[in-house]
């Protein structure tokens, strides 16, 4: 998703960052460099560190962007196909969009797990960005189930299910195996 084009009327720190979401999502956080997205956010140098005063704060608001646009698409999506109605089968074809590059642009994975692997042991903050991102994933999926005394074990189950299938549609080359996949065990987790 280019979302860094026809940015003339942003600020400049929207630009940037929206710049640099496009670019960390597709090329990664280490491989980006901070000229790189100064250039194609169009600003200088001085403009970019009034706002970012190191790159590790520009990939911490990257992430906040991400969060934000993900759960906001997340909602909506599970929504549209059926919502706390449809409980968590509406999980599969919600996913499906996504992997298919149906929302958010091009499908690379998790910005998240991409981020817990690329910084997690020397930025400890993009961990606890990534927790609070799946703990507001996983609230996501509770709201999708009936009370009961499991409903937060299962949603767990169900984030942690989410995540294998986001892992293998990364890597494979036909995301239906991950779905056919998370499909079972949402029919498994939710069998009443």
């Amino acid at each position: 998703m280019s979302t860094h084009t026809g940015t003339g009327d942003l600020s400049a720190r929207e630009r940037i960052l929206r710049t640099a979401h496009d670019l960390f999502y597709a090329e990664g956080l280490r491989a980006t460099g901070i000229d790189r997205v100064i250039a194609e956010a169009g600003v200088t140098k001085v403009t970019f560190y009034r706002h970012f005063p190191s790159k590790n704060d520009l990939i911490l608001a990257y992430l906040n962007l991400r969060h934000a646009q993900w759960m906001a698409w997340f909602s909506t999506a599970l929504a549209r196909h059926g919502g706390a109605a449809a409980g968590p089968q509406a999980l599969v074809p919600t996913m499906q969009e996504w992997f298919s590059g149906q929302a958010l642009g091009d499908f690379r994975g998790c910005a998240f797990l991409n981020g817990v692997s690329e910084l997690g042991p020397v930025l400890p903050a993009v961990v606890e960005v990534t927790r609070q991102h799946k703990q507001e994933m996983t609230d996501a999926l509770a709201a999708l189930l009936p009370p009961s005394d499991q409903r937060r074990q299962t949603a767990e189950a169900l984030s942690t299910a989410v995540d294998g299938a986001i892992v293998q549609a990364q890597y494979s080359s036909d995301p239906a195996i991950a779905l056919g996949a998370l499909a079972l065990i949402t029919a498994r987790l939710t069998a009443a």
